[in-house]
């Protein structure tokens, strides 16, 4: 009896093993090819047009700051988050999330 209890944690924990080193393989994936669509973003819109990237990318850095800002300031009391402010605070916590995700598995890829 004893030797089938072990056999059957030895079988869950391998099982349980391979399925988190193909999740971190999937994960891995994704974050590369998340890095390297940005990329390709990045360059076709510099080679498109140089200051309509740079004008696009001040727009998105104010959007992100006042997403942060709405995010991480006290409320106002009776007041939610309403029009602008909503939008502004979902891209930022997006985009924040975004980096997180490619902070931790993009790291990994080897692709740099």
């Amino acid at each position: 009896m004893g030797i089938r209890r072990a056999a059957k944690g030895i079988g869950e924990f391998l099982l349980e093993m391979v399925g988190e080193a193909v999740a971190e393989l999937i994960l891995t994936v994704l974050a590369c090819a998340l890095l390297a669509c940005l990329v390709l973003i990045a360059y076709l819109s510099w080679s498109f047009s140089p200051s309509l990237t740079l004008a696009g990318s001040g727009l998105l850095s104010l959007v992100l700051a006042h997403g942060a800002w709405r995010t991480f300031r006290d409320p106002a009391k009776g007041r939610g988050r309403r029009g602008l402010a909503a939008v502004t605070t979902a891209v930022f916590t997006l985009t924040a999330s975004t980096g997180v995700f490619l902070l931790l598995y993009g790291t990994g890829c080897d692709c740099l």
